[in-house]
């Protein structure tokens, strides 16, 4: 009996090393050293908020009561070493916006209390003094003021025009964020690359484009295309401190507007104008009347596209391309679908998932679109409103507070 209990453990043993010999693992390959990143500690987040704020105090001091602008060129050349080219453009208040959607949307998403600082502080800074986060301390928009050679004057109907594409591009932004789909601000971050020093082709080449434009029409990216500077634009029109161009009277020599490379600075308003205005009181009334029509008419224009928006998200694009064609299966260079078919999902909880996401966009696209119509019809409205005004003085939705007035004004020398 003891000799068959013996058998019995020891045979399967004897036959499985007859059968399967044991690998040979000295074949003389040396592993690689395998450097993980370290996460990013809270001390160094601590530190990048405390810059952003020291930097945001500073700039407003010297923009409000210092009033030199020397000293913002020379802090905005910090801002752009330190957040630029040490930080790499990242913690980055531009694409932070995606950052506190997300997780307003995505209960299981959680955002750092360094991009709610640089989220916040920026808008709070320019309730108080404007857009002094413009003036020197985004990377963006320091490394576009810095090529500035020969700007010229863009006509009013076109520079108002384009300005209306931050919002749509916020609008935009907001909603493939709020879906989960994609942080589209940082995907097509035109300077990234150049920060760096290295990314996919098409992002350097739009970067370069940037800084060559932006040598001739100043800030182009800031000014026509930044979705952060759309929320900075409506937060600084009630700055409690706005930049003034001269510390004391106004003589209206016209040298502070012909020095502004933004068209940032507003002619006192003629007479004429103010008369001519009361005309058209018709029109502001008809244009305000039609705003809720805009609104329906934008969000029902953007959600009948809503299948199209909602397959730039990964599970809808997939759900799609299997659908419509199943032969992809088959097709095992597409990482896509062999990725999809070696995990656990199946076909249907795919599809499952890509109707939820498609609601979402259904509903976001409705919101988008309104929030869209909205604006054009306040761009519309706006063009028949007028603030009387007696000297030269800066927008304060568009000034970057930058100070390169200072100098031009003969009453503050």
């Amino acid at each position: 009996m003891l000799l068959l209990l013996l058998s019995m453990t020891i045979s399967p043993d004897i036959n499985g090393q007859q059968r399967f010999p044991m690998p040979e693992f000295e074949s003389g390959y040396e592993y690689p050293d395998v450097s993980t990143p370290e996460p990013r500690s809270l001390t160094l987040e601590y530190i990048d908020v405390i810059v952003l704020l020291a930097m945001l105090s500073v700039t407003s001091w010297l923009v409000i009561k210092k009033r030199s602008r020397r000293y913002i060129l020379w802090l905005s050349v910090g801002a752009l070493l330190y957040f630029g080219f040490w930080k790499n453009g990242c913690v980055c208040s531009v694409g932070s916006v995606q950052n506190m959607v997300l997780s307003l949307s995505d209960s299981s998403y959680a955002v750092s209390y360094a991009i709610i600082a640089f989220f916040t502080l920026p808008l709070l800074f320019s309730l108080g003094f404007g857009r002094v986060f413009c003036a020197s301390v985004c990377p963006l928009g320091v490394i576009q003021d810095l090529v500035i050679v020969k700007p010229v004057k863009v006509p009013v109907w076109v520079r108002k025009s384009l300005g209306m594409f931050p919002f749509v591009y916020l609008a935009l932004a907001v909603l493939y964020a709020a879906t989960g789909t994609d942080f589209i601000i940082c995907r097509y971050d035109p300077f990234v690359g150049i920060f760096r020093m290295g990314a996919e082709f098409h992002l350097i080449v739009l970067g370069i484009a940037f800084l060559l434009i932006g040598m001739f029409v100043a800030r182009p990216y800031c000014r026509f295309v930044c979705p952060f500077g759309a929320l900075l634009k409506i937060t600084s029109l009630f700055s409690k401190h706005h930049m003034s161009i001269t510390p004391a009277q106004c003589i209206k020599c016209k040298l502070c507007k012909d020095s502004c490379p933004f068209d940032a600075i507003e002619q006192p308003t003629p007479d004429k104008a103010v008369s001519e205005l009361k005309g058209k009181t018709g029109k502001f009334i008809l244009y305000a009347a039609i705003i809720p029509l805009l609104m329906f008419v934008g969000g029902w224009a953007l959600s009948s596209s809503h299948v199209f928006l909602a397959k730039a998200h990964p599970d809808v694009y997939l759900a799609h391309l299997l659908i419509e064609q199943p032969e992809v299966m088959n097709d095992l260079d597409n990482l896509d679908v062999q990725t999809f078919l070696g995990s656990d999902r199946t076909l249907d909880s795919l599809v499952q998932d890509a109707e939820t996401v498609q609601a979402g966009f259904y509903t976001g696209a409705w919101l988008t679109g309104a929030f869209i119509g909205l604006v054009a019809g306040f761009f519309l409205v706006s063009q028949y409103i007028i603030r009387r005004r007696t000297d030269y003085e800066p927008h304060r939705g568009d000034c970057y507070s930058c100070g390169r007035c200072f100098k031009y004004c003969p009453v503050e020398k």
